[in-house]
């Protein structure tokens, strides 16, 4: 898939608030920090769709982007950052749960985790809730130019074993970087076969 228009469409924190206009949505989600809007800007091949920062917790909102007129890319809140007052990340958390299961367009979400370490706890703990709430995801590992070729391997093989201990079968992994545009076609013609479905 190239994406040729990239728009933003409007931001929410209630699903009934979101864009009218109803098209596949692709969400991207992942704890503070781990790279998320300079990857969205990488796949966009814009350098500022998404605000990017260095103090994390920046994304408040549900963020929109209409891409090439159908379908929509969508930055949630990053999870799990303990900076924030407890008051602030249980809204956060709200945010978040309110749009992952009340939006019916949402068709795939997409878990980012940052490479250079294992999954964190509450990384799969995030994962097993959507498990248990039959929330479709793939798993993007970013920020994999910062390891070489046999340490990503293996840290997805070591990623693999701990995710089999909850699941049958593995979801999707992609290896990214916003760095060097690694993954970025596999994750865009992952998202074009889930719309030509």
């Amino acid at each position: 898939m190239k994406i040729t228009k990239a728009i933003f469409s409007g931001s929410s924190s209630n699903v009934k608030d979101k864009p009218s206009l109803k098209l596949p949505e692709f969400a991207f989600i992942g704890r503070s920090n781990v790279g998320k809007s300079s990857l969205i800007n990488s796949l966009c091949m814009q350098g500022k769709l998404a605000h990017t920062s260095s103090t994390p917790g920046k994304t408040q909102l549900v963020n929109h982007f209409m891409i090439n007129e159908k379908w929509y890319l969508v930055d949630l809140p990053g999870y799990g950052y303990a900076k924030t007052s407890k008051t602030e990340r249980e809204r956060l958390g709200g945010v978040i749960r309110n749009y992952i299961n009340e939006s019916d367009e949402l068709l795939l979400l997409f878990v980012l985790i940052d490479c250079r370490h294992d999954i964190q706890k509450i990384d799969l703990q995030f994962m097993i809730e959507l498990g248990k709430a039959d929330v479709p995801f793939a798993i993007i590992l970013t920020k994999a130019d910062k390891i070489g070729v046999v340490a990503l391997k293996n840290r997805i093989e070591d990623n693999a074993r701990a995710l089999l201990e909850y699941w049958e079968e593995l979801p999707p992994v992609f290896a990214s970087s916003s760095s060097n545009g690694t993954g970025r076609e596999e994750i865009l013609d992952y998202i074009e076969s889930i719309i030509e479905k």
